[in-house]
């Protein structure tokens, strides 16, 4: 599933170090030459694509970068130090366009590609330049010129590695907004999700994953009814499907809750088989509702009741998107499968 990730910078190229008007007053060399060293030159701008980051997100909450300035000559014929050159990191994908025209500058699509986008600004002359035949003594230099500055805009059409299924009010806003950076909208009724939301989850070493709350389905989405027909087709390039299941709110009525998840899968299965043949896990939300002397009895037997009716795996998992209990072992079991089909891709 794509989603568009998009962020616009402000860039300004560091400028170059002033030149020197100075000379040599060693010892024995009274009236020396000129010995004005140049600036250094302003540190540039530049962008490099990463495998390793998913979103744009770093981008939304600093909007300017700024590379170093060249330092100022020096006497003696010391050239000043160079501005350190800026580099910012975004995922492969990234396309940049200039701000001003919506050109595209770049097209990032492979890993560690590094491109120019602003210059830094050239260093200043020293007198020593100056000096001629006619003219021993030059006290002329030249100041540094400025770095180039531009706005550029940045979109990224993000794969979402997992996507989440389910009713509305099934609990994926909340549940996406509990495992990782998105805040989407929630509330109360049907439809909370209007646009998919994205969101990065991160586990500590292991690495990350991006994950999509796609608009709850209803009965009649593979018609087009609902919000969710004009993802579906998205769907296939997820790499593992989570259906989230309310279990808490028609508690303990087993054939309500497996009823209402046998008809996300014909819904499924009706647009597409292969989509309906993907693997696919199942997180029974909002067990907090549930007592808690009963959980474990109620888990167990609507278990065995989805695997026969819903579940392309064995994989079930009871949790609660309010409390938090049991996203780590959800969010831990998506990692691992994550990094076998990485492992699996390499060979």
């Amino acid at each position: 599933m794509k989603f568009v990730d998009e962020a616009k910078i402000d860039l300004h190229a560091g400028k170059g170090g002033d030149g020197v008007a100075a000379f040599r007053r060693e010892k024995y060399v009274p009236k020396g030459g000129p010995s004005g060293g140049d600036g250094g030159r302003g540190g540039s701008i530049f962008i490099r694509a990463s495998r390793d980051i998913n979103t744009l997100l770093e981008y939304r909450y600093k909007r300017t970068f700024r590379a170093k300035n060249g330092e100022n000559g020096q006497g003696k014929d010391c050239y000043g130090k160079s501005g350190e050159d800026l580099f910012l990191e975004v995922p492969m994908g990234t396309i940049i366009y200039d701000a001003t025209d919506n050109s595209v500058l770049f097209d990032l699509s492979r890993d560690g590609q590094i491109e120019a986008l602003c210059k830094g600004g050239k260093g200043g002359l020293g007198n020593l330049h100056f000096k001629s035949s006619t003219n021993r003594a030059p006290r002329q230099f030249t100041h540094g010129e400025m770095g180039e500055s531009k706005s550029v805009h940045m979109e990224l059409s993000v794969l979402a590695d997992v996507g989440l299924l389910g009713f509305p009010n099934a609990g994926k806003s909340t549940l996406i907004s509990a495992v990782s950076a998105a805040k989407p909208k929630i509330a109360d009724y049907p439809f909370t999700t209007l646009h998919p939301h994205l969101g990065v989850v991160r586990s500590g070493f292991k690495g990350s994953f991006v994950i999509a709350d796609i608009p709850g389905l209803i009965a009649g989405a593979s018609d087009g009814a609902g919000l969710g027909h004009q993802f579906l087709k998205h769907l296939q390039r997820t790499k593992i499907l989570v259906h989230v299941i309310d279990v808490g709110t028609d508690y303990p009525d087993t054939e309500a809750i497996t009823n209402g998840a046998h008809q996300i899968c014909q819904e499924l299965q009706k647009y597409d088989e292969s989509l309906f043949k993907k693997p696919r896990w199942i997180a029974l939300n909002k067990i907090d509702l549930i007592p808690k002397e009963d959980r474990i009895r109620f888990f167990e037997k609507i278990s065995v009741i989805l695997k026969k009716r819903v579940a392309q795996s064995e994989q079930i998992f009871p949790i609660s998107s309010v409390s938090s209990d049991g996203t780590t072992a959800l969010i831990n079991g998506i990692m691992e499968y994550m990094s076998k089909l990485e492992e699996a891709e390499k060979k």
